[in-house]
């Protein structure tokens, strides 16, 4: 049950951190958490760089900052993602997927019947809500005590072919183990996004971490303790942000969806 705990209660924190810096404990069990990962051939591709410098995090949050000022400014991010975009319960009750903003900052409020129309962008510009949110995201940013750069060995991560599946394949495993030991250790994670949403800015990231030519940054994830008001939720087992499996489950073929699993079924209840 205490695993299931951890399944279920992973969540991406969008708030802040504590400023405790990150025991080197639990930093050295986060990675051995990822490192006992499957990977094909026990390839074991990743790599990881851990960041404490207040400097280098500053430097990267600037970095994020800037980039979701630009793409936010461009439209690019609205017009790139605005399948995912849900902005009352009714839509994400229908969809049962991606991202509701119930909870909008106040700048973007007023302009969700707009945020993918020209006027609308244009209005957001000339307000300067793209900036606004930017400096959001680099105080944010700035504001985590240690930040993971997740890379990959360019032998190993062959886009186009299958080695290159497997290397993101085992990645990913890699990190899901990180992910979930956060939430035993009562801390956060975050992807930082921004940054790949404006190449030349991603590859400032990359210089300034001195990625070898060998080596592919994948990925840079922000990390902290949770505040005390912020822990983890309770298991929501029916979430409504989450498909039923009968949306995404068949069973012998793919043309016959899974019965009887939509019901809210709890680990020791059958």
């Amino acid at each position: 049950m205490e695993f299931l705990d951890a399944v279920f209660n992973r969540r991406t924190t969008n708030g802040p951190f504590r400023p405790d810096p990150v025991s080197p404990e639990h930093q050295q069990l986060l990675i051995r958490a990822a490192a006992a990962a499957p990977s094909q051939f026990n390839s074991q591709p990743w790599r990881f760089v851990l960041i404490e410098d207040r400097t280098t995090i500053e430097s990267v949050a600037a970095i994020s900052g800037q980039s979701m000022t630009e793409v936010m400014g461009a439209g690019t991010f609205f017009d790139r993602y605005k399948k995912y975009f849900r902005f009352s319960q009714k839509e994400m009750d229908a969809a049962r997927s991606g991202m509701l903003f119930d909870r909008l900052p106040a700048l973007l409020r007023p302009f969700t019947s707009r945020a993918f129309t020209p006027s609308g962008q244009s209005l957001m510009n000339r307000l300067r809500v793209p900036q606004k949110l930017g400096e959001e995201n680099r105080k944010l940013v700035a504001g985590s005590p240690l930040l993971i750069g997740v890379m990959l060995e360019r032998g190993e991560y062959r886009p186009g072919e299958l080695s290159g599946f497997y290397s993101v394949f085992s990645m990913g495993a890699a990190m899901e183990n990180l992910w979930l030991t956060t939430v035993e250790l009562g801390m956060g994670i975050q992807f930082v996004s921004f940054p790949m949403e404006a190449p030349h800015h991603w590859d400032r990231i990359v210089r300034m971490l001195q990625v070898p030519d060998e080596l592919e940054l994948m990925a840079v994830y922000r990390l902290g303790y949770l505040p005390e008001r912020t822990h983890r939720p309770a298991i929501d087992w029916s979430s409504r942000e989450r498909r039923r499996p009968s949306q995404f489950v068949f069973r012998e073929t793919c043309t016959a969806p899974q019965q009887g699993w939509d019901d809210d079924v709890r680990p020791g209840s059958a």
